[in-house]
């Protein structure tokens, strides 16, 4: 099955490629031996978990600082810093991604990355100290065990001391520890999600990569086949329904509260990308949620992708291509993440309901 989805990945991308007229298709490669973001050449990876409720956070390092993106499609979206990656504003590079569970109160794990940074003398000169850049988004999570834990400062800084640039951990980890899917039926019919991640790397010398912490209100599929692979259960918990097919059909929902979900992550590339470019992939890159996730970018969610660019790499490629690759990974993360993903009392994961 692995093989199967790398040569229609393969097959894809040299299609677009063409059809673009942009490379030939003999420089398309297989995804790393990672198969993860931090493939990309300045990017690290840290996880924070609490196994208590579970919930926790992931950081995105780039300690040599990335030209940044963000696009934000979901209607109920918790952010930190993102008007600063706006092109017309004076900030141009960042230094950390910071991804958390907790909701609202998830943001403050940002003051934990901001000083591991501070401490290591990284951030954005001001002549009179260095303030690192971290830009931040949450997931609601607090439905899951004990609303009262949540990550904090100390979870964001442990969260950079685990960062590594090796393999990188997927699942019940980091933002995704108290991740779910399939909640239009209510969470007692939900499905546990986690986070996951991947990554494209063409032999010309750039790769593309992408992380996710997939807790959205719609259901997850296997976009190479339709296939249903989490999401709402029937009233016995035993079966998949399909979300929008039994929404057809007519049966009733119960009502729901606005912000109580949202899906985020980071594409990123090593190619350098001014900040107007890096927006534009960070809108594709959206496209991998939409197929992927039904019903997607919901008034109950707040999807928020980030795109960084660390400029490692000297290779000039077609932004729209790089915008497709980021689609493509988003949408393999998204797949890995809940493949990832260990059931929790009362929310089952794909591996063990399918």
């Amino acid at each position: 099955m692995n093989n199967f989805r790398i040569s229609r990945r393969e097959l894809l991308l040299s299609s677009l490629a063409l059809a673009l007229g942009l490379v030939p298709i003999k420089t398309f490669a297989k995804s790393n031996s990672n198969n993860s973001i931090t493939d990309v050449s300045g990017i690290k990876v840290g996880h924070f978990t609490d196994s208590r409720r579970p919930t926790g956070c992931t950081v995105i390092l780039t300690p040599s600082g990335a030209l940044a993106g963000v696009d934000v499609r979901g209607a109920a979206p918790g952010t930190r810093e993102t008007d600063l990656l706006d092109p017309k504003n004076l900030v141009q590079q960042v230094h950390a991604i910071l991804l958390s569970g907790g909701s609202a109160f998830g943001l403050d794990a940002a003051t934990g990355v901001m000083k591991f940074l501070e401490e290591r003398g990284i951030g954005y000169d001001t002549g009179v100290a260095k303030v690192p850049i971290v830009p931040a988004a949450i997931l609601f999570d607090l439905n899951v065990g004990d609303a009262k834990i949540r990550p904090d400062a100390i979870a964001g800084y442990q969260a950079c001391k685990n960062a590594s640039d090796k393999l990188v951990k997927e699942g019940n980890f980091g933002a995704g520890a108290g991740a779910t899917v399939g909640k239009l039926f209510g969470m007692s019919r939900a499905m546990k999600s986690g986070i996951g991640t991947a990554s494209i790397k063409l032999p010309i010398g750039i790769t593309v990569g992408a992380i996710i912490a997939v807790n959205a209100v719609g259901d997850v599929f296997e976009p190479s086949n339709g296939k249903l692979l989490a999401g709402a259960r029937s009233l016995d918990g035993k079966k998949l329904l399909g979300t929008m097919e039994t929404i057809i059909r007519g049966e009733d929902l119960p009502p729901l509260l606005g912000g109580m979900n949202t899906t985020i992550g980071v594409v990123a590339v090593d190619v350098k990308l001014d900040k107007a470019q890096c927006q534009k992939i960070a809108q594709m890159a959206h496209d991998g949620l939409a197929r992927t996730i039904n019903p997607v970018h919901t008034m109950y969610d707040g999807d928020t992708i980030f795109a960084l660019s660390t400029g490692e790499s000297t290779e000039n490629i077609n932004v729209s291509l790089l915008g497709a690759l980021a689609a493509e990974a988003i949408a393999q993360a998204v797949i890995r993440a809940v493949k990832a993903a260990e059931s929790i009392p009362g929310l089952p994961s794909s591996r063990d309901l399918i």
